[in-house]
């Protein structure tokens, strides 16, 4: 069109619509993962029996069913945002259930001892995660899974595959009891470590250095950024959170069990997954995180309440997690272009 020419009407009056359709894209891109959630409440406070979804004990419940997951995905957020995966994360979290219940029952190690120790294994298996990644060079997914193999032999090899028992009442107190206000220590526990994790992404040095290394490893590094050692500083944080997630489920298991903690692997992935579609372009975060480990919880607490078969609740897992990302995915491309 030249420059003495003028937009058509037709032009001009599609520049608003464009620009209004642009901008619900984006909406739905940013937001539709809490657009979700609410219509997920909406429908099972309808549909549960005599609105037993929205009482006080079963939103408690639904947090205390996602503190867990919460605290070993966001740890495992800060890996992903390093650039890197982790995937001994569910078997690091069940060896430190059966590594903190055998020094209590089996060495008679006092409880405070018994964590720390575990805590402090769990920082080592990060450790040499982080080392054999960073600095060995091994593709991340090959050196966790590998790891994590290898930390399930150590669990066989130290309980000899039986459930470790007879455990010190104050311990199995630690997840199962309730203390400020009533509410469940879980869930305390779970908002201690989670704002523990953002202070130190967004507000600390160490967090800027691993963003930036996954962001673009190499200008990281040329900015002055020791790149491996913030990597290896995300797979150790990863570790410790798959521990302290350990030491927790055992305490409300009340026993320690060399298979206990694997399955939290999916549920974190598909949490921080479904998270980075939520407020974030794509990106991982611990608040996205959180979000989308109270999704899959708020489904399946839900679908439990109104006696949905239990196959279908792990279908729900999977279609949530595709479903909103697609979304996302779809809403942004067409947003941008």
């Amino acid at each position: 069109m030249s420059l003495t020419e003028s937009a058509s009407p037709t032009e001009v009056d599609g520049a608003p619509a464009a620009r209004r359709q642009r901008t619900a894209l984006l909406i739905i891109s940013k937001y539709g993962t809490l657009i979700a959630m609410v219509i997920l409440i909406v429908i099972f406070a309808i549909a549960s029996p005599g609105g037993s979804f929205l009482q006080p004990l079963n939103l408690l419940a639904i947090l205390s069913q996602s503190a867990l997951t919460a605290i070993i995905a966001c740890g495992v957020t800060l890996v992903l945002v390093a650039g890197e995966f982790d995937l001994s994360i569910g078997y690091t979290a069940s060896l430190a259930g059966v590594l903190v219940t055998g020094l209590m029952s089996n060495q008679g190690v006092p409880i405070p001892l018994a964590i720390l120790i575990t805590v402090v294994a769990g920082s080592v298996i990060g450790l040499v995660n982080g080392l054999l990644v960073a600095k060995a060079g091994v593709n991340a997914v090959v050196a966790t899974l590998g790891v994590g193999t290898a930390v399930v032999g150590v669990s066989f090899g130290y309980s000899s595959g039986q459930p470790i028992v007879s455990l010190p009442a104050a311990f199995t107190a630690i997840a199962l009891g309730r203390s400020v206000l009533g509410v469940p220590n879980l869930i305390w526990l779970m908002v201690i470590v989670l704002v523990i994790l953002w202070v130190l992404l967004n507000r600390t040095p160490l967090g800027f250095r691993i963003q930036a290394t996954g962001a673009n490893r190499h200008a990281a590094a040329l900015a002055g950024v020791r790149t491996d050692r913030a990597k290896i500083a995300a797979f150790v944080i990863a570790g410790v959170c798959a521990a302290i997630a350990g030491i927790l489920l055992s305490s409300q298991l009340g026993s320690g069990m060399v298979s206990s903690g694997d399955g939290y692997l999916l549920d974190a992935l598909a949490a921080v997954f479904l998270g980075s579609a939520t407020l974030r372009d794509g990106k991982f975060h611990i608040l996205g995180t959180l979000i989308g480990v109270l999704i899959v919880n708020i489904g399946f607490n839900g679908l439990g309440l109104v006696g949905t078969p239990t196959f279908f609740q792990f279908v729900f897992k999977g279609g949530i997690l595709v479903f909103a990302v697609a979304l996302a995915t779809i809403a942004r491309r067409y947003a941008r272009s």
